[in-house]
């Protein structure tokens, strides 16, 4: 693992670089708005993608970097990842087909982003459909514009709603709630089908 330091519009990110031999592509993964790379479902799918020979980024935003728990507003949030993913491209991820994603808040970011960083897919790990109890303050939108497939790996308790599935968009529940620490194996199992259909389109 190689740890990189970017910087970007709104002050450096740390990139955990999980690189592979003869990678088939590469999954570059964002944290919740509190929480950190390492958090259980994040290190599931990390583990999978090896398994499966795609190189993995772990993308730590700026203010998690600079010692904050409160997250960034959602366009400095976005410009980071975007600066990120441009210097990623233009050396480490250089010629590989690229998915990006993320956990809660860093899902959200990586499908606003998607058009702009080229992704050829996104993996969102307990997508916030809408705030707790609040089900009118829907971010359904934010899913629906993306334009390449989706996967959505959902704890079935999640007290953040349940995204729907989609033309192009693959929902899969799981045991447990927005943590998705009651059964990281399933979380997985998941993942790792939808990384084959999308690395074998790539070929």
């Amino acid at each position: 693992m190689t740890t990189l330091v970017v910087e970007t519009p709104h002050g450096p990110a740390r990139v955990h670089l999980h690189d592979v031999d003869a990678p088939l592509a590469a999954l570059v993964l964002g944290h919740g708005a509190g929480g950190g790379v390492g958090a259980p479902d994040l290190v599931a799918v990390r583990d999978v993608a090896l398994d499966e020979e795609w190189l993995v980024a772990l993308v730590e935003q700026p203010y998690r970097v600079a010692g904050r728990r409160s997250p960034a507003p959602a366009a400095q949030l976005d410009a980071a990842w975007t600066a990120v993913l441009d210097h990623l491209r233009g050396d480490q991820l250089a010629g590989l087909t690229v998915v990006t994603g993320g956990r809660s808040s860093g899902a959200r970011v990586a499908c606003r982003t998607a058009e702009a960083t080229g992704a050829a897919g996104v993996l969102c790990l307990a997508f916030p459909l809408h705030p707790p109890g609040r089900p009118e303050s829907t971010r359904l939108p934010e899913l629906q514009a993306v334009r390449v497939p989706v996967l959505v790996i959902q704890g079935s308790g999640d007290q953040f709603g349940m995204p729907p599935a989609g033309r192009r968009r693959k929902v899969v529940q799981v045991r447990g709630n927005h943590s998705l620490r009651t059964d990281p194996a399933a979380v997985g199992d998941a993942a790792r089908s939808w990384l084959r259909r999308v690395a074998g389109g790539a070929r």
